[in-house]
């Protein structure tokens, strides 16, 4: 039984049609959390629909605590965690069993300690984490996870230059707009405001430099932000390219009706 429910939880849905039905009956719970949330916030339905929403809460929350436990129970079946209390631990640490447990966690912390009604409101709101549980079931945000895990160290390194950017020009248009404009550009953290929506290119218009020299700058660092913020698109795009490309790969080199890859036949 371990095994079977272990197949339904963490089982390749391409082969498996109850993992595939479990996949998209969590998924579909998920988004209807994640609306409830939004829309009890709107006073005239929780005014009329209160109620409903807490019925769908407690719903909601056995289900996915059902889940959380049957994942710790059946995590054994995987060869990483197959110690019986240590490899639970390692699976209750990883970062999608953290998450499941997010999910869960406000309601049971609201239930068991008498909190103040702000810290209560702010728990409730952490519901939305049970978002990032989609990431489980959905396999376009697998395919995101991955890539942003494959091309981590050069999103790292544009940050990088983009935060030195930031400093640069915050402290060049400091030292050029303090004397003309000395209660915005009071300093280089504040100045740091107008770099931040120029290197964007939002330019929200609140903050801006009206020395020759300084629009100059604006202009000049107004077409820089475009460039830096470019590369990590281009990043991206490569990576999406090549992990669709690993996906199409592997497709093709498991049995349709098996579901093992083909070297484990031989």
């Amino acid at each position: 039984m371990k095994a079977e429910i272990y197949a339904i939880l963490e089982g390749p849905v391409d082969t498996n049609p109850r993992a595939r039905a479990f996949n998209v009956f969590m998924m579909s719970l998920i988004v209807l959390n994640v609306t409830a949330i939004i829309l009890e916030t709107v006073p005239t339905l929780r005014a009329a629909y209160g109620p409903l929403f807490d019925r769908f809460e407690l719903i909601s929350i056995a289900i996915f605590t059902a889940e959380y436990i049957a994942r710790l129970w059946s995590a054994t079946s995987d060869p990483r965690y197959a110690e019986s209390l240590r490899g639970r631990v390692r699976y209750a640490l990883t970062p999608l069993a953290l998450i499941d447990l997010l999910a869960i966690a406000p309601f049971f912390l609201a239930l068991l300690f008498p909190l103040h009604l702000s810290i209560t409101r702010s728990l409730r709101f952490v519901r939305l984490m049970r978002l990032f549980k989609l990431t489980r079931y959905a396999t376009p945000l697998q395919t995101l996870g991955s890539v942003l895990r494959d091309r981590r160290d050069q999103l790292i390194i544009c940050l990088f230059i983009v935060l030195i950017l930031l400093l640069f020009t915050s402290s060049t248009v400091y030292l050029v707009e303090n004397q003309a404009q000395p209660e915005v550009f009071s300093s280089i953290p504040a100045s740091m405001w107008w770099g931040v929506a120029t290197l964007t290119t939002v330019g929200y218009g609140d903050v801006y430099p009206i020395t020759p020299l300084g629009r100059v700058m604006g202009g000049i660092i107004a077409i820089l932000g475009v460039g830096i913020f470019a590369l990590p698109a281009g990043i991206l795009a490569s990576g999406f390219a090549d992990e669709l490309d690993r996906q199409r790969t592997k497709r093709t080199q498991i049995c349709p009706h098996c579901g093992q890859a083909f070297e484990d036949h031989t």
